[in-house]
Parts: structure tokens; C-alpha cells; sequence
């Protein structure tokens, strides 16, 4: 076996390694593009991907991180490219999809997990932070699909939406983020319908919260980012552990995946007990607020 074949049969998740068998050829010589690469969920996806045979194309915006990844894929035997992209420009989403056919000649695989989250009441909302959201969580994702979307059905390929819990419930002090991932999960699904004869599968993928950049770089109210995470960010699944699940998710062509057991639960409670589920997520976002209040005191 060659040094390539072990890097891919072996990878290092939170300290450990563990042996991946088979799944270090899952996507042999399919390629997958990755929005949001730069950190979080995407870049976990995107050397997950790597690690089981696939030819990666990364995009975000910070230039210096994507080819810090680029170079730590090259680094295990695996092959990528770089495409500096802003999701929210028309023009930055089709460059991205011919530099990925020029290289690579075909896409099998769409990851949209470029996003932004906030904090903040609407009542204390400016309205631009609304704006920056759809900008880039739903209209993000819709303009990568429609350039994407013909080399996709003729690959048979996969749309992946990373949406969150707060695609099928609410969540207090959110608005705009819930807003973009119920958007986003309402495109998604229709997409499937439409192209359900034609080979393509589409996945919506609704992580619980994840152990990420995300909530550091929330926006407030005045569209800045927050700084520091209000939550536990070591009791969260780690987004290696998502990415994880996705690629085996992927692989299965499976069309939704809800992550983390309080995730489930929420949605489960939510569907079922709507009112109750109200209460419990009040009551869990005042005590996030009161442990913010008391770290800005401290600070």
C-alpha cells in the first residue's frame, strides 16, 4: 500500500486516530465543492471529504485559510484547489464553478455551508443585519446551486444545504438566522421535488449546535460580530463529528439529517408540543443571556 493509500486509511479527529477501512475510497475521483471552507463545519467537510477520495474545491472568503487547508490536504494525499468566493456576489458563485470544472471537469457534489449567525432581539434589530443573513445563508446558497445545478444532474450528484435545528423550530433572539435557514430548508426541499426523476439528490443537513466559529463572529445588533461565544462550546459536537456524518450521509444519498440527541428532541418536541417547546427555549435562551450579562460585567 502506498504512503497516499495510508493517509487517507488513517486521520487524526480530537487527539485520537482512527482507522477509516473503506471509507477512505467512498469518493474516489468525485469531486466536491465546499462554500464556507475557510472554517467551522466547511472545513471539517472539506478534509473529511479529502480523506475518503475526494477531489475538493475550496471556497470562502479569507484567501490565507483556504490555502492553509489546501496545503494540509495536499499534506495526506489528497488534491484540492482554492477559489476565493463571497457568496453573496452572483459573479464570485459562477467563477467558482468554472475554475472547479477547470480543474477537475466535473462536480458531483455541492456543500453549502457558508453561513453567518446573530444575536439579538428584533426589537433591537437594524434592519441591515436581516439583509446581511439572506444575503449570504440563503441567497448564498441559491446562486451556488444554479450554476452548479446542470453539472450536478448530469453527474447524478448531491446538493448539500447545512441548514440548523432552527430550519424546523424557532429559537429567541435569532430572527434573522432562523428566517434564512427556514428559506433555505423551503428551497432546498422544492429543489428535490422538482428534480426527483432526474438522479439528483438533495440533502438537507440541520446540525444541532456545533462546536465552531459561528457564534464568535454572530453578528449583534448593529451587525457586528459579537466576539466571544455565550455558550459551552466543549459540550457541543465538534465539527469534525458533523462533517463526519455528512460524508456518510452523502454517501447513503440519504435527504435530511438532524444531528445531536437535544437537536432531535427539540425538533420532535417542537412538531408535537409546540407550546411547550416555547417555554423550554425561553427559559434556555434567558439563562444564555444571563451568563452573557455576567461575563461583560467580569470583562
Amino acid at each position: 500500500m502506498t504512503n497516499r493509500s495510508m493517509s487517507r486509511l488513517k486521520w487524526i479527529r480530537n487527539g485520537r486516530f482512527y482507522r477509516l477501512s473503506e471509507e477512505g475510497t467512498r469518493f474516489q475521483k468525485k469531486v466536491v465543492v465546499i462554500t464556507g471552507a475557510s472554517s467551522g463545519i466547511g472545513r471539517a467537510s472539506a478534509l473529511e471529504f479529502a480523506t475518503q477520495g475526494a477531489r475538493v474545491v475550496l471556497a470562502a472568503r479569507r484567501r490565507n485559510k483556504l490555502l492553509e487547508l489546501e496545503e494540509q490536504i495536499r499534506n495526506i494525499g489528497g488534491e484540492a484547489i482554492s477559489v476565493i468566493t463571497d457568496v453573496k456576489k452572483i459573479s464570485d458563485c459562477e467563477r467558482l464553478v468554472n475554475e472547479a470544472l477547470e480543474a477537475f471537469g466535473q462536480i458531483d457534489v455541492l456543500v453549502n455551508s457558508a453561513g453567518i449567525s446573530m444575536r439579538a432581539t428584533f426589537e433591537d434589530l437594524e434592519l441591515e443585519v436581516i439583509r446581511e443573513l439572506m444575503d449570504t445563508n440563503f441567497y448564498g446558497t441559491v446562486y451556488c446551486i444554479k450554476f452548479a445545478l446542470p453539472h450536478l444532474l448530469k453527474q447524478k450528484g448531491t446538493v448539500i444545504g447545512i441548514s440548523s435545528i432552527t430550519g424546523l423550530a424557532p429559537l429567541p433572539g435569532r430572527t434573522g438566522y432562523v428566517a434564512s435557514k427556514h428559506a433555505m430548508d423551503g428551497f432546498l426541499n422544492t429543489l428535490r421535488l422538482e428534480n426527483i426523476d432526474k438522479g439528483l439528490n438533495v440533502m438537507v443537513v440541520h446540525p444541532g449546535f456545533t462546536s465552531s466559529e459561528i457564534r464568535g463572529k454572530a453578528l449583534d445588533a448593529n451587525g457586528l460580530p459579537q466576539g466571544e461565544s455565550p455558550r459551552d462550546e466543549e459540550r457541543m459536537m465538534s465539527s469534525e463529528r458533523v462533517a463526519w456524518y455528512i460524508a456518510r450521509a452523502t454517501y447513503r444519498r440519504e435527504r435530511d439529517l438532524v444531528l445531536t440527541a437535544q437537536g432531535k428532541m427539540v425538533v420532535w418536541l417542537h412538531k408535537n408540543f409546540p407550546g411547550i417547546t416555547d417555554r423550554i427555549l425561553v427559559y434556555g435562551i434567558s439563562k444564555e443571556n444571563q451568563k452573557q450579562m455576567k461575563a461583560n460585567a467580569v470583562a
